[in-house]
């Protein structure tokens, strides 16, 4: 019996995806495990495999379009099936959506004249804070604006202030629509007692013609189109925004900076290159993943995360290591880092890097580190901070190697020098916790040999 297939969910970050291609045709045979699909994730391009076997009988999206996690994407079934009837029934959410205005008339009261209406007698200009909370939404149990999980997270995106708009989901909610008619320059309209729309009075408040004059702000002027251009964010970009907004937000991060000596580090990688020759080379951020890996094995408490009531200590040690591509950032992952040989973390880096930018990850090689390292010395930033990672504890953002005055014996010398920043989630890891870390890999990147052991 013919079925709708919907897409699943490739990453575990994942609320929708861009169908890239289809790597088979409508009537092709399928069996499970099958590749029918390549979608971008906000991580990476994905694999659509079919978990049913059957024949292809319709794509219900097109290369190209985005499409939302769950959503109708093909019908299987067998050869020659009637599946008219499916693909009306793959179009029935997308127009119940559209069908989702305010809430039924039968639930609300007979229409009544707003007070608006009425010219009120002049009133001492109430403080903005009153006006806001006066323009409040209505809310759920507990002070909560009524509003989808998407619409939250697309108003953090663009700035929007959720209490500013009116929702027209049932019974009120701010759905996604809302949001962007907010962005795209639309003043929120109040509603007369029969659900309808009504204009603002003519003596609106200064407070709500400030807000419009803002939100109109937000649009571009007549004849200015050439001040600026606003380019649409990808997928990735979108979820990335997102990702970190919620990371920033809701993980209390605090910061550990150290400054490291980087010659013995930077011999001990010339003697090691120089022992490769042609089979491959190391660079220094290799030498700071193994050093990464064997610090988070000595000292286990930082190879962990925040599960709300519980610290989940994991038992191996997988580093995530940040790769810029050109639309965004992602995070391959070296498993059992700590195990591995530095020549083959430099094999295995180089390999994901490469892949990441070609956008030819799987989702397991982007998926499940337990630390992050994050490297812009290869630019010449001699020092930053980074947003934590979830649910990971810490990460590394690691600087250039930098030529500076040192006192040794009581002389001043030239060395090298590398500054290494920890940002730590306060709830798993504490700031004697993470300097103890600090401690540790300090002296493993200050005698590199101890890497080999």
């Amino acid at each position: 019996m013919a079925q709708i297939i919907g897409l699943p969910k490739l990453s575990p970050t994942m609320e929708e995806g861009v169908l890239v291609r289809w790597t088979k045709k409508e009537g092709d045979k399928v069996s499970p495990g099958d590749l029918v699909a390549e979608v971008e994730t906000d991580k990476a391009n994905m694999d659509f495999n079919i978990e049913d076997e059957g024949v292809l009988l319709k794509f219900l999206v097109k290369e190209g379009d985005t499409v939302k996690l769950g959503a109708p994407v093909a019908i299987i079934g067998k050869a020659g099936e009637d599946v008219s009837s499916l693909m009306e029934q793959a179009k029935q959410p997308a127009a119940a959506s559209a069908k989702a205005e305010p809430a039924p008339a039968a639930k609300q009261e007979p229409a009544k004249k707003e007070p608006a209406a009425v010219k009120p007698k002049p009133q001492p200009k109430p403080q903005p804070q009153a006006q806001a909370q006066a323009q409040a939404q209505p809310t759920a149990a507990g002070g909560r604006v009524l509003a989808s999980p998407l619409a939250k997270s697309l108003a953090i995106e663009l700035g929007i202030d959720l209490r500013t708009i009116e929702g027209t989901g049932p019974g009120g909610r701010i759905v996604e629509r809302d949001v962007r008619g907010a962005a795209d320059g639309g003043i929120t309209a109040r509603r007369s007692g029969n659900g309808h729309a009504a204009e603002a009075p003519d003596d609106a408040s200064d407070h709500e013609q400030t807000q419009a004059i803002a939100v109109r702000a937000r649009a571009p002027l007549a004849g200015a189109d050439d001040d600026y251009e606003d380019i649409p964010a990808s997928n990735m970009r979108r979820r990335i925004a997102a990702r970190l907004t919620e990371a920033k937000r809701d993980i209390p991060h605090f910061y550990l900076m150290r400054q490291l000596d980087a010659a013995p580090l930077l011999a001990f990688r010339a003697k090691l290159n120089e022992l490769l020759g042609d089979r491959g080379k190391v660079s220094v951020n290799d030498l700071i993943i193994k050093a990464v890996a064997l610090a988070l094995r000595r000292m286990p408490e930082c190879n962990a995360s925040w599960e709300g009531e519980a610290i989940r200590r994991f038992h191996r040690v997988h580093v995530g290591v940040a790769v810029a591509i050109e639309d965004g950032l992602v995070t391959p992952v070296v498993r059992d880092a700590d195990l591995k040989g530095i020549g083959a973390i430099a094999a295995e880096v180089k390999d994901l890097a490469e892949r990441a930018k070609k956008r030819g990850l799987k989702g397991h090689e982007i998926t499940g580190s337990t630390f992050t390292v994050s490297n812009l010395g290869m630019y010449g930033i001699e020092r930053f901070t980074a947003i934590l990672n979830p649910p990971e504890a810490g990460i590394l953002a690691i600087g250039a190697v930098v030529d500076a005055p040192v006192v040794q014996n009581g002389q001043v010398v030239a060395g090298k020098r590398l500054t290494v920043t920890m940002s730590c989630d306060h709830r798993v890891i504490d700031g004697a916790l993470g300097a103890r870390w600090l401690q540790v890999l300090a002296e493993l990147i200050e005698k590199p040999e101890s890497l080999a052991l």
